[in-house]
């Protein structure tokens, strides 16, 4: 099943007091699965997924004091073999497994499944295998909710021999094949469907039985979960419109989940399409929801893209909605935050909607701020700041769209909720510049009270001596460098560079960069700050970015 062991040292458990940061997630509470995890001793990191052509590895590392970081265990998955994410829990240490197994038919549909590891890490140096939870399928997601994982799985729906293979969980023990009368199924007709299971089960009590739901559906796209609800999405396309017309609307599925206990309760659906997690919030038993409907591309018969709000009680009626927002863009990032949403849309020029829902009946659009560029990521910095993350953008004279151009952080004041402004930005490179955390929140470090942004980017510039006269806004720039930019980020004065991070060697020589040693996650532990690639850990001091040390990891 598992790799063998390497680089076995002698491993304590956690003794650490100092603060600690904690990965970048959506809802306070609700812990997401990620690449890397601290609990302020050590890092729990998975390697080998930037650009790797090897196996993957899971590492343990004593991170902290940073003079005396090590790797203390190490474990090598084989072929076909490879750990998605994890979440730490005191000693405990959760991994998302991905397998596929070549011996299976691939014929049967049955070759991937996804594994759940738990160990028992209290010594860090030798983790203890201590339960193993198997399905078919491929992981989606998961959350933890106190001392409670829960994980989302698909599995096809298929015909296979005249039968319809149900999906199995097996453990070290038993096998279990999920019975048809046990799964719910929807009645909204698709092209194809999938058996969605959401299982949940104890951190802390290893033998305490877990938990099933299972919903046969179109494949599930996005995952939102609350403190007490987990939301399925799916959108669908109606084939029986598709010509003249062009519908899509999104299918909903709330589950209920408290301490480990799941419940499938209601089921509803909003017209449109969802871009991601953030297009979903729950707040005081109601469900707000961002969509967009519509194509960019103008073939005969395809509806104008349009973007709407909608509001749904517990169970999944819609009771208010705003509808036909900026006719021709589509949702590039959305943010619902107590009483209000923020929506950014885009055609040519970047307009940042305030919307209040404070109402669940009656949203309405507050303000709007109308500026170049786009936000892939809003983060909320206080009751009246947001922070955006996206593209700065050139409007192109040929036509109704734009260039996009190198990365945008802006801070938005919404103080004034009818004229929201760009209080500050801050621009890095040329087209071609870009970061992971454009399409990935958890790849950002943000800390309010030491007003510190740390965000991985890849740097492209444009050589004006390429192009005489003037450099053309479709021009791509080369990249130049990688690593972590560490930004001051106040609501007093502009954001500003307090220094780079790299891990590549500099100058670069020829130029090449090495992916290898792509920094994708920072982290800190005391007033130390940690870069990660898959080639090292660097520690800096927060104060001056002082390099402490440098831990090779292969």
């Amino acid at each position: 099943m598992l790799g063998p062991a390497m680089e076995i040292k002698p491993g304590l458990a956690p003794e650490a007091t100092v603060g600690h940061s904690t990965t970048n997630v959506q809802v306070a509470g609700v812990d997401e699965a990620d690449l890397v995890k601290t609990d302020g001793d050590y890092i729990y990191l998975i390697r080998g997924t930037q650009y790797a052509t090897g196996n993957r590895e899971m590492l343990i590392i004593k991170a902290y004091p940073p003079q005396q970081a090590e790797v203390l265990y190490k474990f090598i998955w084989p072929k076909g073999v490879a750990p998605m994410e994890l979440f730490v829990n005191g000693d405990k240490l959760i991994v998302f497994v991905f397998k596929y197994d070549y011996e299976v038919s691939p014929e049967a549909w049955g070759a991937s499944k996804a594994e759940v590891c738990v160990y028992n890490i209290q010594d860090r140096s030798m983790p203890e295998l201590v339960r193993n939870i198997t399905i078919d399928g491929s992981y989606v997601s998961s959350r933890m909710v106190g001392d409670f994982v829960y994980v989302v799985i698909t599995t096809p729906a298929y015909i296979f021999n005249d039968m319809i293979p149900l999906p199995t969980i097996s453990t070290s023990d038993t096998v279990l094949r999920i019975a048809a009368s046990d799964i719910y199924y929807s009645e909204a007709a698709d092209v194809s469907y999938v058996f969605t299971t959401v299982l949940s089960f104890s951190v802390k009590d290893d033998v305490l039985p877990f938990v099933t739901e299972t919903v046969l559906m179109g494949a599930t796209s996005t995952i939102y979960v609350s403190l007490e609800n987990i939301y399925l999405a799916m959108t669908k396309v109606d084939v029986q419109r598709f010509s003249p017309g062009f519908y899509e609307e999104t299918l909903l599925f709330r589950i209920g989940a408290v301490n480990g206990n799941i419940e499938l309760v209601a089921e509803g659906s909003v017209p449109g399409r969802v871009l991601n997690q953030f297009s979903l919030d729950e707040y005081r038993g109601y469900l707000r929801v961002a969509t967009t409907t519509g194509q960019v591309w103008s073939a005969a018969g395809m509806s104008e893209q349009q973007n709407h709000v909608y509001v749904l009680d517990a169970s999944l009626k819609i009771v208010g909605r705003i509808e036909n927002i900026a006719p021709g863009e589509r949702i590039y990032s959305a943010r619902f935050i107590g009483d209000r949403g923020y929506i950014v849309t885009f055609k040519k020029v970047d307009p940042f909607f305030v919307i209040d829902v404070k109402d669940p009946f009656s949203p309405k659009i507050l303000g709007w701020l109308k500026i170049p560029g786009f936000s892939d990521y809003l983060h909320p910095l206080d009751d009246d700041h947001i922070l955006g993350i996206g593209k700065d953008t050139v409007g192109a004279e040929e036509g109704d769209f734009a260039w996009y151009q190198g990365m945008k952080i802006s801070i938005f004041d919404v103080t004034n909720v009818s004229s929201p402004v760009e209080l500050s930005k801050y621009e890095i490179g040329d087209r071609g510049t870009d970061s992971p955390a454009l399409y990935d929140h958890k790849a950002l470090l943000f800390d309010l009270d030491r007003n510190m942004l740390v965000i991985p980017v890849l740097v492209a510039y444009v050589d004006p001596e390429l192009y005489p006269g003037q450099v053309p806004p479709y021009a791509y720039g080369r990249p130049v460098w990688q690593g972590a930019y560490v930004l001051n980020v106040t609501l007093q004065e502009d954001i500003s560079l307090i220094g780079r991070i790299t891990h590549q060697e500099e100058p670069l020589g020829n130029g090449t960069l090495d992916y290898s040693k792509f920094v994708f996650r920072s982290l800190y532990i005391g007033n130390f700050l940690y870069t990660i690639s898959d080639s090292m850990i660097k520690v800096n001091t927060i104060q001056g970015l002082t390099t402490v040390s440098v831990l090779p990891l292969v």
